[in-house]
């Protein structure tokens, strides 16, 4: 009898200590990351795949000019806006994680990895985070992974980067997590994937202090559709620039930058469209309009928004133009 008193006893008391640490309304991300801080430029990034749905939402906490969190295993996203609010009031990346662990009962299940705007790096791996389970800290980056197929994740992820030196910190961080799903990845397989990149000074815009924010929700091959994402935001921010270029009357310079985005994406037919129209506003109406031909005979549309740009001052070609266009 008292054996069995023993053992029930031992249950509830195993079930009441579980339930603190493994909070039910915190998901269990299992997965790899990457935490960094380029030298030369002071952009910090965070990077992450897993198998668990939208994981951008869990992991990755970043702000400009202050650091970037990764929060992972039997996540606890407190981590990221507390660490964050840590770093803002002059603690280190060390100083900042050793708070958040000393008050959390469940440390040993989270695995956390935190970078400042001085290129200070710490991260824990709890003892009882699923094997594999490691970390890897290096000069101005930290690789960490748990529930992973291998044991050489970390290894591969921070070779990867160190390679890749010299290269924007984005393309770093996508060749990391690529060398890590190369090493076997998350041994579930793979669903979800993030990048985002801050710069290391805020603006005083925090609506302009993302140099990058992109996320794979679901997707059986994650990676690949984020290096596809990030393409199409590079090529986006070579649109982007044309536009300054435009404002500033720097036609040439302008458009070099359209045209490095249609190379890029040659079938992006927006990025056609407006390229074309810039190209009529600055009186090369002839050059514009087999671009314009071409993008009517795709899609009619096309047309309908031309005829509503010269009302919105975004079309300034003669009448007479204007006419020869519209009859393409």
């Amino acid at each position: 009898m008292k054996k069995i008193f023993l053992v029930v006893f031992l249950l509830k008391l195993i079930t009441v200590e579980a339930q603190t640490v493994f909070k039910t309304k915190e998901p269990l991300v299992h997965t790899f990351s990457i935490v960094a801080r380029d030298p030369e430029t002071g952009e910090m990034a965070v990077g992450v795949q897993s198998h668990w749905f939208s994981v951008g939402t869990a992991v990755p906490w970043a702000e400009a000019g202050v650091g970037v969190v990764a929060t992972q295993s039997f996540v606890d996203k407190s981590y990221g806006v507390k660490g964050l609010a840590l770093l803002k009031q002059g603690l280190t990346a060390q100083q900042a994680l050793d708070t958040l662990l000393k008050a959390d009962e469940g440390r040993e299940v989270r695995q956390v990895s935190i970078i400042d705007s001085k290129g200070n790096v710490a991260t824990h791996t709890g003892k009882n985070c699923i094997k594999y389970a490691d970390h890897i800290v290096r000069n101005n980056f930290s690789v960490q992974s748990n529930m992973m197929l291998g044991s050489k994740v970390c290894e591969s992820m921070a070779t990867a980067y160190e390679l890749s030196k010299g290269k924007p910190l984005a393309e770093r961080v996508l060749l990391a997590l690529e060398a890590a799903q190369t090493a076997g990845g998350d041994i579930r397989g793979m669903q979800a994937a993030a990048l985002v990149v801050v710069p290391g000074k805020s603006t005083g815009a925090s609506w302009n202090d993302r140099t990058a924010d992109l996320r794979v929700d679901d997707n059986p091959l994650p990676l690949k559709e984020l290096r596809r994402l990030y393409n199409v935001h590079l090529a986006y921010l070579h649109m982007n620039n044309g536009d300054l270029a435009v404002e500033k009357n720097d036609m040439p310079l302008a458009m070099k930058e359209y045209n490095a985005a249609m190379k890029m994406f040659p079938g992006n037919l927006e990025m056609q469209y407006w390229t074309a129209i810039t190209l009529a506003n600055n009186k090369d109406v002839q050059k514009a309009m087999p671009i314009l031909k071409q993008l009517f005979a795709k899609d009619k549309n096309w047309k309908e928004l031309t005829r509503r740009l010269p009302p919105a001052g975004l079309l300034t070609v003669s009448e007479a133009d204007l006419k020869k266009i519209l009859a393409l």
